[in-house]
């Protein structure tokens, strides 16, 4: 397979690291020390005798990733190019153990908007909307611009191209680029698009023809350049109340289209392929995903699944996750430059997790740990253990409760998350005895099998059961033993005891596994950010 580069152009052997990457300018750096310094001067009383009794109100910035595993240098992964990531969870908490619900976009970016599970809001479809579902729950922004925050979603924040926005929850309509889900650059690959798009069956997406373009092109005649962009000019701009910005990154969605000098960074001599290639020994046939995601794409499909490929198909990945950084690292840049960190709590997430020929599966769509598990970094002004890393069990609902409990706000009392807060003050904390998630696959003759998946602190127990027959079929995963999830044991009579323990508990839901922490009042962490202004 090709990838779809600009003639002419050849990659480098030991290339320079892009201009993107080189972070906080100097007018930035010198912002941000000034919000520092008159926060410690207001700290200090400057002389004033009142007692300020208002909350500082802060600001909210929410990173949605698409399709982002944890393949982040912060996380340890070797070789990775990500400076800006890593160097906001210098200035945060990163959790190593986050999961999101559903393993595909739409219901999980539901969960994280809604603070509830598929279970309660029904959203377990690509295009379920939780507004026609629960038509009067109060979302997360829809919280935040009720209490007087102006609230914006920029790029991909609601799944699809408009229909699932939520007007309820945003205080001017949901913004996307001009070229929106138009990923390709060349000329020659918007041709042979535009000429496959005749015959395509879904004329609301983009035909499947080519996975990877690599143009030597700047970030900002691509999508997520282009996202960027925008948060830039609102951060920049005049703000009379606290905002709730969403800025939603399309990429490292397929197809792999990112600026040529990113995937200068992973020469292919470079890239390795998985050391777990095979589906996993006992587990069921439907468990898998087939691929199909990546499958789509003509390109692969003619070529096949050859070594060469999936280098090629990695490496895409890889430089499509560096780009991103780059446009998260122009965004931080910009919250430094209008002085505005110091007010500001910043939250990165990925939706869900990616096969890359893990298990001889690409994508994501299962509940394998390579599909559900994410990336999270929250980073507070003035709050807990800067570079920390927390190990406990969180879960996406857990973002709703605990941004509103930052922010001072009363969140609703029907939320199945619970707030990260202690976790960020303490990220050594015993936490949740297990986090879940879910997925369903429709079978020929054989109807609808509902797979429900509990990750506990060494296991991952998988539990499908058949709506027709009532059959039950389990997966059981030893991540003590086996972290790439090779063997299925729980056909092993030796763990049929376990196999029955971790069935109770899957049933006894997320409720029996919630931490043994006492909740904080609401106005506990937003209290103490305001300065004490008392003199002696």
């Amino acid at each position: 397979m090709a990838i779809a580069v600009e003639e002419g152009l050849e990659y480098l052997s030991s290339p320079m690291l892009p201009s993107e990457f080189h972070g906080i300018s100097l007018a930035g750096c010198l912002a941000r020390l000034l919000s520092v310094a008159v926060l410690a001067l207001a700290a200090a009383g400057c002389g004033q005798s009142e007692t300020v009794s208002e909350p500082q109100r802060l600001n909210v910035l929410l990173l949605c990733i698409d399709d982002l595993r944890p393949e982040l240098g912060c996380y340890g992964v070797e070789g990775m190019v990500t400076p800006n990531i890593d160097r906001l969870a210098e200035d945060g908490v990163s959790f190593s153990r986050a999961y999101c619900q559903v393993a595909t976009c739409g219901p999980s970016r539901v969960a994280l908007l809604t603070g509830l599970r598929p279970a309660t809001t029904g959203a377990i479809r690509q295009y379920s909307d939780y507004r026609e579902l629960i038509p009067d729950l109060v979302s997360l922004p829809q919280l935040f611009w009720e209490a007087g925050w102006q609230t914006r979603a920029l790029g991909k924040i609601h799944h699809g191209s408009g229909a699932l926005d939520d007007p309820r929850s945003w205080s001017e309509g949901c913004w996307r680029p001009d070229r929106w889900q138009r990923y390709y650059a060349l000329p020659e690959s918007r041709s042979r698009v535009e000429k496959a798009q005749e015959e395509w069956t879904r004329k609301d997406a983009v035909a499947r023809v080519i996975t990877c373009e690599a143009p030597d092109v700047p970030a900002s005649e691509l999508p997520d350049g282009m996202i960027a962009d925008e948060a830039i000019d609102f951060l920049l701009g005049s703000h009379e109340a606290p905002f709730f910005l969403a800025v939603g990154f399309l990429k490292p969605h397929l197809p792999f289209v990112a600026p040529k000098r990113f995937w200068d960074l992973y020469p292919e001599s470079d890239v390795s392929l998985t050391d777990a290639p095979e589906f996993p020994a006992g587990s069921p046939e439907f468990a898998s995903n087939s691929s199909s995601e990546l499958l789509a794409f003509q390109d692969v499909r003619e070529s096949g699944l050859g070594e060469d490929v999936q280098r090629t198909l990695i490496r895409g990945y890889k430089a499509c996750v560096s780009h991103v950084d780059a446009q998260v690292g122009r965004v931080l840049a910009a919250l430094d430059e209008a002085g505005l960190r110091e007010s500001t709590v910043v939250v990165l997430w990925g939706d869900h997790g990616w096969h890359l020929g893990d298990q001889g599966l690409w994508g994501k769509h299962t509940n394998f740990e390579r599909a559900i598990r994410t990336p999270l970094i929250v980073s507070v002004p003035n709050l807990g253990v800067l570079g920390g890393t927390a190990e406990g069990l969180v879960e996406s609902v857990d973002l709703y409760p605990t941004l509103a409990e930052l922010c001072g706000l009363a969140a609703p009392s029907d939320l199945e998350g619970v707030s990260l807060v202690p976790l960020l003050k303490d990220p050594g904390l015993d936490w949740k005895q297990a986090a879940f998630s879910e997925y369903f696959r429709t079978l020929p003759e054989l109807g609808r099998v509902s797979g429900h998946s509990m990750r506990t602190d060494r296991y991952h127990f998988i539990e499908w059961t058949f709506s027709e027959s009532g059959e039950v079929i389990h997966e059981l995963y030893d991540l003590g033993e086996d972290e790439a999830e090779r063997i299925n044991l729980a056909g092993d009579p030796s763990h049929s005891d376990l196999v029955g323990e971790l069935a109770e508990r899957l049933r006894a839901g997320w409720r029996a596994a919630l931490p043994m922490v006492e909740p904080q009042s609401k106005n506990e962490y937003s209290d103490s950010l305001q300065p004490n202004t008392e003199t002696d």
